[in-house]
């Protein structure tokens, strides 16, 4: 099992390229298979540095999508893990604070093929680099979420992740889906884990997130998410059976064998030559 390893950025230029390039030394060769950077719309030289890198030609399975408008960092996501050729995804944010040296660490924690475990496997930060304010925010985010959805998440916003792409595309998608994924996956029937993660300072650029305008939409998400846990039912499969295939209902024969096209058409000719004698 391989990885795809999707990045997300939106004006994160002097972030972007630095931590493409972290990732090609810290994710091992034989479990890298891609690194897809979605551009969600950047109007400075996230761009510019995606491609200079893509251009070297040091960085094989390296991918540049953009999006013609901004569509938001989980519509960014899902469109990374739609494109991917890998079975699994780990998923980092585009400003650098994740880091990549983790991914290995979260991905020894997954569920391998076919085997029992975790589906999902979140990173959780430990040491925060952020304000006061948002490590603040992000706790009381965290405690409130817990206490409605009780997913015992300790960490939704981290957006270090790794998961299976298959179990991530069988999940319902909305535009903030990303801070839910641990409850969506645990709600679909899947087992997560989580890992302690470092934290890095932002080196450039600025959050796309204020404290007051990600609190109005986690409310909104939050009724949303709490009615889809409590709706959704998954079935636990105890017995499968399925019949043979059906067998063609008449044996198809080659043309030149007994019953096949061209002897039958021989036959129909050699008829009529007998039935015109007859008549003569």
């Amino acid at each position: 099992m391989r990885i795809s390893v999707v990045i997300p950025a939106l004006n994160e230029a002097g972030n972007i390229g630095r931590l493409v390039e972290e990732t090609y030394t810290a994710v091992p060769a034989a479990d890298l298979g891609e690194v897809i950077v979605v551009d969600d719309g950047s109007d400075d030289a996230t761009p510019d540095e995606i491609k200079a890198l893509i251009g070297g030609g040091r960085h094989p399975g390296l991918r540049y999508i953009r999006h013609a408008t901004r569509c938001g960092q989980s519509t960014a996501v899902r469109t990374g893990i739609l494109a991917a050729s890998c079975p699994v995804i780990a998923t980092m944010d585009g400003d650098g604070q994740n880091d990549p040296h983790d991914i290995p660490k979260l991905f020894a924690e997954l569920a391998k093929d076919d085997a029992s475990g975790p589906a999902l496997v979140g990173g959780i930060r430990t040491t925060r680099k952020a304000v006061g304010s948002k490590r603040f925010a992000s706790t009381a985010a965290n405690w409130i979420r817990d206490a409605i959805l009780r997913d015992n998440c300790p960490d939704t916003g981290c957006g270090i992740k790794v998961f299976h792409r298959d179990a991530f595309l069988r999940l319902p998608f909305f535009t903030s889906v990303h801070r839910y994924l641990p409850a969506l996956f645990q709600t679909y029937g899947h087992a997560v884990a989580y890992v302690p993660v470092n934290d890095r300072a932002r080196l450039a650029g600025q959050s796309k997130y204020s404290n007051f305008a990600r609190a109005l939409v986690g409310i909104y998400d939050l009724v949303g998410v709490t009615w889809l846990r409590r709706r959704t039912r998954v079935p636990e499969i105890t017995e499968q059976l399925a019949a043979a295939s059906t067998p063609e209902l008449a044996p198809q024969f080659p043309p030149d064998e007994p019953g096949g096209a061209t002897s039958s058409s021989k036959h129909a000719s050699s008829s009529g030559r007998a039935a015109g004698a007859s008549h003569s």
